[in-house]
């Protein structure tokens, strides 16, 4: 497996170079690199080659291979971000990264499936974060590199265009599934609920989950014309009588949870992607499978990427696996 942390001196050499790069780490060693081709976001969770890990020493990169010649790397808040479809390449890809309990992170996660071109451009990114224990009291951010600008409340994006010879996919790596429970269905889209339709009765969902002693460790789950999409729980508020999550609910769509998961490593193996490692030009994985599933020191299979806060594949996801390959016409 190919080395993905470096320290800042390795990682300045690497700008020095001209390399393209997606970057993760803590916000102390980002504000020591030089401008260049590179975008990031804070977080030091990572899988890296030698397994899942918490490092706040070194960084993790993510090297675009040299024959993407020609990027782009833009900035967006919440009253451009419907843009960011528009603007991707005509053959390529987009990687976006957004930080964290943003107004921008609320407004893509709540309108991106209603953006003009919606997924006409291969997107994939993710939800920058912070130390666990940082949460509420240290904001995540996003770094453009081409400005060195740390963005607290924005986007940054790097749209990438590929030869006329290749093309690129997103994919997601999803270990869960409906299970047969309950059906639950919510009244508005948010990122919280207070009330849900419990197989066609009215519950205050606080109460629900309390009463039936749902795992919160367990998502979510909804079928999006055959695609298991993931919904995490966040908190359950007892005192205010609500729940919150870390993606949207939507009105009308029916969830299940989902069923249990014996083994995580083991599950997430069993469905590995097909593609060679070597065609994967960026993946990222949810911090609740590192956190829940007990990842440090394991590895998931040759994929490496930033455990992040959210996982970007068209739109936001939750406690999935995000990835796009590179294939050839």
């Amino acid at each position: 497996m190919n080395k993905v942390l470096f320290n800042v001196d390795e990682v300045k050499e690497k700008i020095a170079q001209g390399k393209k790069l997606i970057l993760a780490g803590d916000e102390s060693l980002l504000k020591e690199l030089p401008k260049g081709q590179w975008i990031a976001g804070t977080s030091p969770y990572f899988m890296g080659e030698n397994g899942g890990i918490c490092d706040k020493e070194r960084i993790f990169v993510n090297e675009l291979p040299s024959w993407i010649t020609n990027i782009n790397i833009s900035h967006y808040d919440e009253t451009n971000i419907a843009d960011i479809y528009k603007d991707g390449p005509d053959n390529g890809f987009t990687i976006l990264i957004i930080p964290a309990f943003s107004s921008t992170h609320f407004s893509f996660a709540l309108n991106a499936p209603k953006y003009d071109n919606f997924a006409q451009c291969p997107l994939i990114g993710w939800i920058a974060g912070v130390d666990l224990n940082d949460v509420g009291k240290v904001k995540p951010k996003v770094i453009s590199g081409a400005e060195n600008s740390f963005i607290e409340n924005g986007a940054v994006a790097l749209h990438a265009s590929l030869p006329s010879n290749k093309y690129a996919e997103i994919n997601i790596l999803n270990i869960f599934t409906q299970g047969s429970g309950d059906t639950i269905v919510f009244p508005e889209d948010g990122f919280s609920a207070v009330e849900a339709m419990i197989n066609g009765q009215k519950w205050n969902f606080a109460e629900y989950i309390s009463q039936n002693k749902i795992d919160t460790k367990l998502p979510l789950v909804a079928d999006y014309c055959g695609a298991m999409i993931n919904t995490s729980f966040q908190s359950v508020d007892q005192a205010a009588k609500k729940v919150n999550f870390y993606a949207p609910v939507f009105k009308g769509m029916e969830y299940k949870l989902a069923d249990p998961v014996g083994d995580y490593v083991t599950s997430f193996c069993q469905k590995m992607p097909s593609e060679s490692s070597d065609k994967i030009v960026f993946a990222c994985n949810c911090i609740l499978n590192y956190l829940y599933s007990e990842l440090e020191g394991k590895h998931t299979g040759d994929v490496t990427g930033p455990f992040t806060f959210g996982e970007i594949a068209y739109q936001l996801l939750n406690q999935i696996m995000a990835y796009v390959a590179i294939e050839d016409l």
